[in-house]
């Protein structure tokens, strides 16, 4: 899965659009007293404040290395990715569970409805918007793979967290209008809570999906299986070596990785041929990776060495 075009534009797309629907779905709660219109708007600024996080995740996760983190601050981002899947579980799906459950509890019911709808309305296409940006952002990077598989190896959580949070959040307003819908049509405000709570259970969901996949990358991730077996073939194929063992690889960021590599040398060459061979391997390592940017070569020792 490519990893290049990290840029934020959609991040801030995202952000803009969180933030105008927040406002407009607090405005028309207050004046509707609907409880689905109440939990979207706090969904709104949850999302709100997880484009902000995102955003100095990635901005911290770009300072150079230093003495205490010699491999950098890649996994900032990782960091800040995870800390938003919690705050989409706590903030989104608990408020959203709370206020429903209260709300079937205490039924009170909705007033200018048409406001309602109409939020409802515009939220959707705002949120439409910024999802189709996500939407194209996510897919030129996927390339050939299956939506799942790439959100399940990409190494960049902003790309699949807004197209998560906003394919959620559509839905959300969806659930919302069906439910304020049923409670205009049977009488029964209950229904309105109701839909507060399937708005909880969704973001739950898909809070899940994003702290597993948030949780792997923090842990530490190999890189494409293509680009590693890229690696060995490419390792095995210079005059030299004989063969070549483990080949261990890992994502400090979306666009770093640190590879090390168990190397069979030929047994005939000087100490200095070697070192020129190592040299050779690293630059052309270099050039055909460029996500690669530590490349250790380790001698495999005697059969009876550490290796076996």
């Amino acid at each position: 899965m490519s990893q290049q075009g990290h840029d934020n534009r959609t991040l801030w797309i995202a952000f803009a659009a969180n933030l105008g629907i927040a406002v407009s779905k607090f405005v028309a709660a207050a004046i509707t007293g609907s409880s689905a219109m109440l939990t979207e708007g706090v969904h709104s600024v949850v999302d709100s404040s997880n484009q902000l996080l995102l955003l100095w995740g990635r901005k911290a996760s770009r300072r150079p290395p230093d003495k205490l983190h010699p491999f950098g601050y890649g996994r900032e981002l990782y960091f800040w990715s995870f800390v938003v899947a919690v705050l989409v579980f706590a903030l989104g799906a608990g408020v959203s569970v709370y206020e429903g459950i209260v709300h079937i509890s205490n039924p009170e019911p909705a007033v200018s409805p048409i406001i309602a709808f109409g939020v409802l309305g515009i939220a959707f296409l705002l949120e439409g918007g910024s999802t189709v940006s996500a939407f194209k952002d996510f897919r030129a990077a996927k390339g050939q793979l299956g939506w799942l598989q790439a959100v399940q190896r990409s190494k960049d959580p902003p790309g699949f967290i807004v197209l998560l949070e906003n394919g959620a959040a559509m839905f959300g307003i969806v659930v919302a209008a069906i439910g304020l819908g049923i409670s205009l049509v049977t009488g029964d405000p209950r229904f309105d809570g109701a839909a507060s709570v399937v708005i909880g259970l969704i973001l739950g969901v898909t809070a899940f999906l994003l702290a597993y996949e948030s949780k792997a990358l923090l842990i530490g991730e190999a890189a494409d299986p293509e680009m590693v077996d890229a690696l060995r073939e490419m390792i095995e194929q210079r005059p030299g070596v004989t063969a070549v063992g483990e080949v261990l690889t890992v994502h400090s960021s979306p666009d770093q990785v640190t590879a090390m590599v168990s190397v069979d040398f030929d047994d005939g060459q000087s100490a200095r041929d070697v070192e020129q061979l190592v040299w050779s391997i690293e630059r052309e390592a270099a050039n055909r990776f460029p996500l690669i940017k530590r490349l250790y070569l380790r001698p495999r020792g005697h059969p009876h060495g550490l290796d076996e």
